[in-house]
Order: structure tokens, then C-alpha cells, then sequence
């Protein structure tokens, strides 16, 4: 029988069916509605295998919602093969659509259960509700006698929960606009007329990219070759034509005669109502400055949108000034995406609130997309509620591991079993200690060093064997790849595994038996390799140090027991393979990092340091670096078609105009200040000779400066490509092998060092190039986001520490000089900031801008890239959305 006919129904009530029912929506109202659905009120829903298969084909990430909603047992959803079932199969008609054949067969299946309902022996007869927003759907419906609603009038009918209208999806009928008012856009051409303009060359397909300088701006990078990745700049409101930031979309070139220039102005959407369109023509013009022809660059109009790929945002409700309005302005956190009309009851409550909102759609007549309201995350300014805010918005996954995701861990009490032992060296003999940040219970790695009988050196990087926890396609794997990498924020850890692994099974603490992956080699005392060999590993570490007690372990006079002389064996070596490797033309950059030390009761940032680095911090990564190339040798010469590698490209000659140019315009202060930048080794000694005993800062400045310059470093699959040069650390050849228990790439490496060597079996999708192509694509953008999201949590808790902290008057040196502002940095806190000099409601003063120099004369006063200045910093709060820290020169006096 089918399910949900032993459940009895006791559904939220609703005034236009009283008694007890289930509901069955169609495939669209999944699509849209799902928000609603989701909803605890809603229960007892019925999903048909026909409407499950189209919302599947449709949209994935709804359809793993609705899978979860009929695991979650407090819901009772439930889902009926109506396709293998007897009497609900239908067959298609002749010149019946497969649409109208759909939805023919979800009235049928709706009549069935009706039909079987009544045979129930029951006080109450139970129904089931066709729900539909498909006007023609819901009319043949009521014609074969099925109780139908529309969404709208279902919801409204429970009358104990007004709330859930706030998130109905506002859809029209398509093809009509939601009300009458003035058109605003151009028609969007329709997908199958693009196809056609995009293979005959008309039009141009690409990633639409709103500025968040200005709104009325957009660029459009065109898919294609890499070598002809090109920009299209898109400027006016109608030319973007209700594109959103991150959507597919095709363009038009324009007439080279109406080709522009990329603007240098700052441009926000402030607009409160609707109809301010003399107000938005007074700001395109402002657009069309004059400029020479050098600047001009191709430039198009969106015709069309091939894929939208809306998300719900995070942002405030700008409440309406009309009394009593249903219908507000929602402004996104992030600026690129467009303010969302909603319409919401709750409007009070929401103030000051941040919310989550999604877009349904944008008619041609409106100025902005309809939406809806989909989650209150709470007040604004709030420590837990901009954490959230920050997460969601880049993208970050951090909800608990599911039921499903757990039940993959090892079941406690955990010990080593004969069967963890097969392929396993035991290694609990030797003398492994870890060396880590304060606080640190993730230990990913763990070192040994001793001396052999033949004289020669035995040296040990010993990393957590996680991929013999994690195995390749169960459901924890899945969340893993998905997460890609642990997130560090100021005072929060979004682990990429559970933390049974990640602090406790996986993580090296002493004293306990541990499951590792180690790389041991044999050296001379030049740090020379002799031999190199991999094997799974059971080890036993003898002392979880932090850098500072390793630190004072070495330079202790009276400490000689076996772990101080492995560590000064191990530093000893790390020395000679540093020098060995800046001679190769490593760069050493320097950024200024920043920590909180957090106050343990209120959990605010008391005081910020800039991080100083010990030379156990350099001993630790000098035998990271040595085990990760000598892992990546390894599976490339094992799989030279599908090993998973890390490079850095070699920065194009232009993104150092800016350092060369700071280096010349001091060299008349400090002789023989000269910055080459023709190999990654005459770049690293010419920084080294940038030195100067009354300015000890400059070198500091240039190698953050040259951090600037630098390009992103990346995953590949060395079958894809054929550029592997690591030019950070001068290496031919990299990969990440040594921290998996918070970086998924290291897994997929161990995967194959561990196949490599025999010590566990394959996979197909480990051997499958295309698959680990798109597996580095999504690494690389998890990394990015990750990177991100901490730079966003420090400045977040940067601004909690100057709330508290009033004005205050730091030194400052100059990074980079704009058209009308100078960007400092603040060694004492690592905090980088914008003086402007044009504000609103004040004279502007008289600029002049020398892009040669890198200098900008204020008044009479000019400033140099690289200047020390002194500037007074106070927290901007009066966007409570956008705070952001004020920085006005203090001297010199302007």
C-alpha cells in the first residue's frame, strides 16, 4: 500500500479544511514554495515519484532539502512511487505533452488516495489537497471533483500562523507582470533564441559580476579559451537589464562609437522609492565622463539570462516610510546584489534585525526583484548574528554534521585492532613530538629526528592518517569535499570533519596511540637526501609542545633529554634546507597577522598584537615543505595522469609596476634601493639588500607590498595541465599532504601516496581526471572563501576592539596612493584602512594625482607611497549594516 494511509493527519488547521488531511503540491510549487514547506507548522505532505523526478532534473540543491524533509521523522512527508504503482501509472497520450502527461498523473494518483481514504473505517474522513499554483492545473482538477488550492489561499487559511505568509514566493503568472506601472526593461530574449545568437556568434555568453563600487556598473566575463577569458563592461540600468551579480548571462557588444570606460566613481543605490527614475538619469550621466581613447573597452548590453544563480541573501529590512506598509526594501549585505522588494507584516520586529531573503523574480516594470522573507538570524552588531551573517555569506557550510555524516565514525571506546596493524609499520618506539600554535587540538603532524648507526640522519614528518577514517563516497567523505577545508574565524573553529576526528581520533596528542601516515628520510648532516621512504604508521607521540616551548627547549643549557636533542637536530637541518632553498629563489613574504587576545568572559577582543614568528614556527615548516614535495614526486611518478598538485603561477611582469615604482621613488632617500623583479630569485635578493638602518620598516612594507603582487596559488590534476611550478617556494613540483584533518586536497593525496605504495585500494573517481579537475575547482574556491571569511572575522572583531577603545592616534605608513585617498597600514594592529580626502558635505580639497611616483598632493602637502603618517582611527558606525573604521590624517596637516 502506499504510505502515509496508516498515519492519521492531525494538520495545522486550516480554516478552509477543518478536518484532518494530507497535501500533495505539484512540481512547481516544490520549486517555489520550498521555503514555506519547510516550515515546522507544515506536515503531512505527500511527494509523488513524478514530482520528485522533476524537481531532481530542475534544481539539486531543492531537491536535497525535500529529500531531508522526508528523512526527518517530526515532519512526516512522505514520498509514493506513483510511477511503479499499478493503478496510479499512466501512460502518455497521443499529442499530449509530458508536461500535461505529469500533471494528469498527479490528479490520478490525488483521486487514488482519496478513493482508498474513504475505505478507512474512520469517524473523521481524511483528505488529500491538491495544491497548485497552475491555473489550469487547479480548474481540471476541481472538474474531476479534487479539493485543489492555490499555495497562497492554503497558507492564508491558517489562521494560528500568520507568519508563514512572510514567506510565500511572490510568482506571477507567467508572462504577466506582477502589477501595471511603467515598463522600466528591455524583454529578456528566451533561452532557445540565445542558444542559437550564442552558436552563430550574435551574442556572447558569460559571468556577470556586479561592481560593488557602483551599481550601475557591471562586467561580464565571456566563457571561453583562457586565453581569450575577456571582460565586457555593462553600464546603465537598462544595459544590465535585471541581471544579478554571478549569473549567467548573454550579452550583446554595443557599436564601438558607444564603447566606455571602466568608472572611477563610487556610486551607491541610496534611492528610497520606487519611481525615482530622474534621480538614476541624473546618475548615468554622471557615468559619461570624458576620456581618452586609450581607456575605452568593450562594452555590451545583457539581452538574455541563461542560468540564474540567485542564493537566499543576508541583509536589513529598510522599513518603509508609508504608515502601515506591507511591501519594504530589503538591502543586501553584500553590495553587488540589488535591493529586494518584500512584502512582510512583521516589518516592526524586523528592524534592526538581519534577515534572510530570497529572490522570486523581476518583472520589466519594477525596479527591483520581488523576494521573500525567509529567516530573522538576529539583532545586527550582535556577536553570534554577524558570525552567522558572515558564514552565509561566503558561502562557508557550517550547519552539525547530520545523523547520516556521523554514523561513519568509528564507534567509541576506539581502539587499534590486528586489522588497522596489516600494511602498518609500528613506530611507537621513536621519539615524535608535535610543535603548534598555543591552544591547538587539531595536530595534524608530528616530527621524530635520530641518529643512525651508519652516522647518517633519520628524520620523520608523521602525519594523521585520516583517509583510513574517511573512506572514499560514504556520507561523511561527501561533507567533507563539500566543506573542502576548516575555517578559522576570530573565535571559532567550522571544522571540515567531526570533531571526534579532528581533536581527538586524528589529532597526534601525546600519550596515546595514534594511526599516522609518515615520510621518513635518511640525510647527511648537509640536510642532503639519501633515502626516501612512505608507510603507514602506528606512532605514539612522547610531547605536544607549543613553538614557544619547543623554543626554549633548544636554547635551554640543562635540558638534554632524547626530545630537546631531536629538536635541535631537527633545527639544526631546518636551517641548512632554508638557506638551500631561498639560494633556489624562495620568496619569504610578509603580512602583517593579526591576534585577539579574547577576554574568556565576555569573549571580546581585550588587545591586538601582530603575530611574531619563532624559529620553531620556520623548523615545523621547513619539514612540511620537504614532506610535501618529496609526497608530490611520489604520486606524480605513480600517476603522472591524475595526481592531485598545487602551483603558483608566476605573476605577469605588470602586476609589479606598483612595487617597482614605490622602490624607485625612495631610491633617492636610501641608496641602491632597487627592486628586480625578472625571477622569483632575483626578486627575493633584491628584497633581502632593501634594507635601511633609519627606516627598519621599509623591507617589511616592500615584502607586503610584494604579497600584493602575488598570484592566488591553486589545486590541479597533473593530467590537466602542464605548468606545475611553485613559484613561492621555487619548487617544480608541490602538493598538500600533511594537514587532512583540515584541508580535503591532503586527503585525496594520502588516497593516492596510499595506493602508490600498496597500502590501500583504489577507487574509480581516483583515477578519473575530469572528476579531479572539478574536485580542485571546488577546493580552490572553498580556500578562497575560507581566506575571506578570517580576513572578514578579523575585521569584524578589529571594529568590536576600537568600539571600545574611543579615538585613538596611531603611526601609519603609506601602502598605496588613489585618485582621491591613500591606503595606510597600522603595524601596531596589522590594520590596513582608507584616508579619504573627499567627504560628503565638506569642500573637497585640491588633488593632484601622479600615478608615476605613486603621489597625490593635497592642498600643497604631497604624499608618497611608503610615508609615514599619523592617523586618528575611530569606528564609523552610522550604517549599522556596513560599519567600517574612519581613518582621518592627522599629520601631516592637510
Amino acid at each position: 500500500s502506499a504510505p502515509a494511509l496508516e498515519a492519521r493527519p492531525s494538520g495545522a488547521g486550516s480554516s478552509l479544511c477543518p478536518g484532518p488531511h494530507f497535501l500533495l503540491p505539484d512540481t512547481n510549487l516544490l520549486l517555489h514554495q520550498i521555503d514555506v514547506l519547510e516550515d515546522p507548522v507544515i506536515k503531512n505532505v505527500i511527494v509523488l515519484q513524478t514530482v520528485l523526478q522533476e524537481v531532481r532534473n530542475r534544481s539539486a540543491p531543492v531537491y536535497k532539502r525535500i529529500r531531508d524533509m522526508i528523512q526527518n521523522p517530526e515532519k512526516h512527508f512522505y514520498s509514493f512511487t506513483n510511477e511503479h504503482h499499478r493503478e496510479t501509472y499512466i501512460e502518455q497520450k497521443r499529442g499530449e505533452t509530458s508536461n500535461d502527461r505529469n500533471d494528469r498523473a498527479i490528479r490520478v494518483a490525488v483521486n487514488w488516495y482519496n478513493e482508498h481514504l474513504k475505505k478507512i473505517e474512520d469517524e473523521e474522513k481524511i483528505q488529500v489537497i491538491f495544491l497548485t499554483n497552475d491555473r489550469i492545473n487547479k480548474e481540471k482538477a476541481l472538474e474531476e471533483g479534487i479539493t485543489a488550492y492555490t499555495c497562497e489561499e492554503y497558507i492564508k487559511s491558517l489562521i494560528a500562523n500568520p507568519e508563514l505568509v512572510d514567506r510565500l514566493a511572490c510568482v506571477s503568472d507567467e508572462g504577466k507582470e506582477i502589477e501595471s506601472g511603467k515598463i522600466i526593461f528591455p524583454e529578456h530574449i528566451p533561452l532557445s533564441k540565445l542558444q542559437q545568437g550564442i552558436k552563430s556568434g550574435i551574442y556572447l555568453q558569460g559571468t556577470y559580476r556586479a561592481s560593488r563600487e557602483n551599481y550601475l556598473e557591471a562586467t561580464v566575463w565571456v566563457h571561453g579559451d583562457a586565453e581569450e577569458n575577456r571582460e565586457i563592461i555593462v553600464q546603465g540600468l537598462k544595459h544590465l537589464n535585471r541581471a544579478v551579480h554571478e549569473d549567467i548571462v548573454a550579452v550583446e557588444l554595443l557599436a564601438k562609437s558607444e564603447w566606455v570606460a571602466p568608472s572611477s566613481v563610487v556610486l551607491q543605490d541610496d534611492g528610497q522609492n520606487e519611481d525615482d527614475s530622474e534621480n538614476e538619469e541624473e546618475k548615468e550621466n554622471i557615468l559619461k565622463t570624458t576620456v581618452n581613447k586609450d581607456m575605452l573597452r568593450p562594452t555590451g548590453k545583457v539581452v538574455g539570462i541563461i542560468k540564474r544563480n540567485w542564493r537566499p541573501y543576508c541583509g536589513m529590512l529598510s522599513k518603509s516610510q508609508i504608515k502601515e506598509a506591507r511591501r519594504h526594501l530589503f538591502t543586501p549585505a553584500d553590495r553587488r546584489i540589488p535591493r529586494i522588494r518584500i512584502e512582510t507584516r512583521q516589518a516592526e520586529t524586523l528592524e534592526g534585525q538581519r534577515i534572510i531573503v530570497a529572490i522570486d523574480g523581476w518583472p520589466r516594470n519594477s525596479r527591483y526583484p520581488n523576494g521573500h522573507f525567509v529567516k530573522n538570524l538576529g539583532s545586527a552588531g550582535d556577536k553570534e548574528t554577524e558570525t552567522e551573517v558572515l558564514l552565509l555569506e561566503h558561502d562557508v557550510p557550517h550547519q552539525d554534521f547530520s545523523q547520516a555524516v556521523l554514523s561513519f565514525l568509528p564507534k567509541m571506546p576506539w581502539s587499534i585492532t590486528e586489522e588497522d596493524m596489516k600494511h602498518r609499520e609500528d613506530l611507537r618506539h621513536l621519539n615524535v613530538c608535535s610543535v603548534d600554535p598555543p591552544g591547538c587540538t587539531d595536530i595534524d603532524d608530528a616530527l621524530h629526528c635520530r641518529e643512525i648507526e651508519n652516522g647518517n640522519i633519520e628524520v620523520g614528518v608523521h602525519i594523521a592518517d585520516v583517509s583510513h577514517f574517511i573512506r572514499p563516497g560514504n556520507a561523511l567523505d561527501e561533507e567533507s569535499v563539500k566543506r573542502g577545508t576548516t575555517v578559522y574565524l576570530c573565535e571559532k573553529r567550522i571544522d571540515m570533519v567531526p570533531e571526534l576526528l579532528s581533536s581527538n581520533l586524528c589529532s597526534l596528542r601525546s600519550n596515546v596511540d595514534r594511526l599516522a601516515f609518515s615520510c621518513i628520510w635518511e640525510m647527511n648532516h648537509k640536510a642532503e637526501i639519501l633515502k626516501t621512504r612512505f608507510t603507514k604508521s602506528i606512532i605514539n607521540s612522547k610531547a605536544s609542545l607549543t613553538y614557544a616551548e619547543a623554543q626554549m627547549r633548544i636554547d635551554s643549557a640543562t635540558m638534554n633529554d632524547e626530545i630537546t636533542t631531536s629538536l635541535r637536530g631537527l633545527n639544526k637541518l631546518a636551517k641548512i634546507l632554508k638557506k638551500k632553498r631561498i639560494e633556489n629563489g624562495a620568496l619569504t613574504l610578509s603580512s602583517p597577522e593579526v591576534r585577539f587576545h579574547i577576554d574568556s568572559e565576555t569573549h571580546d577582543p581585550i588587545d591586538l598584537q601582530t603575530k611574531e614568528l619563532k624559529e620553531t614556527n620556520s623548523m615545523v615548516e621547513e619539514f612540511m615543505l620537504l614532506a610535501n614535495i618529496s609526497v608530490a614526486q611520489k604520486i606524480y611518478d605513480e600517476f603522472p595522469e591524475f595526481a592531485l598538485l598545487r602551483k603558483h603561477p608566476a605573476p605577469p611582469p605588470s602586476n609589479y609596476d606598483i612595487l617597482v615604482k614605490a622602490a624607485k621613488s625612495k631610491a633617492s632617500f636610501y641608496h641602491n634601493l632597487e627592486i628586480k623583479t625578472d625571477s622569483a630569485k632575483a626578486l627575493a635578493e633584491s628584497l633581502d639588500k632593501a634594507e635601511s638602518p633609519t627606516f627598519p620598516y621599509l623591507n617589511t612594507l616592500l615584502r607586503i607590498l610584494t604579497t600584493r603582487c602575488m598570484m592566488q596559488a591553486v589545486y590541479f590534476c597533473s593530467g590537466m595541465d602542464n605548468d606545475f611550478h611553485h613559484y613561492g617556494l621555487a619548487s617544480p613540483i608541490y602538493t598538500h599532504f600533511t594537514s587532512p584533518i583540515r584541508r580535503y586536497a591532503d586527503i585525496i593525496v594520502h588516497r593516492l601516496l596510499a595506493v602508490a605504495i600498496g597500502a590501500d585500494s583504489t577507487y574509480p573517481e581516483l583515477t578519473d581526471k575530469h572528476k579531479l579537475a572539478d574536485m580542485c575547482k571546488n577546493l580552490n574556491y572553498r580556500h578562497k572563501m575560507a581566506q575571506y571569511a578570517q580576513r572578514a572575522s578579523v575585521a569584524f572583531h578589529t571594529q568590536l576592539f576600537f568600539k571600545t577603545k574611543g579615538v585613538v592616534n596611531e603611526d601609519a605608513y603609506i601602502l598605496f596612493v588613489r585618485k582621491n585617498a591613500i591606503v595606510v597600514l597600522i603595524p601596531k594592529y596589522g590594520l590596513e584602512g582608507t584616508v579619504f580626502f573627499e567627504e560628503k558635505d565638506k569642500p573637497t580639497p585640491k588633488l593632484d594625482y601622479n600615478n608615476e611616483v605613486p603621489s597625490l598632493t593635497v592642498e600643497d602637502t604631497t604624499l608618497h607611497i611608503f610615508d609615514k603618517v599619523k592617523v586618528n582611527i575611530t569606528l564609523d558606525d552610522s550604517n549599522i549594516q556596513h560599519q567600517k573604521m574612519r581613518m582621518v590624517l592627522v599629520e601631516p596637516k592637510v
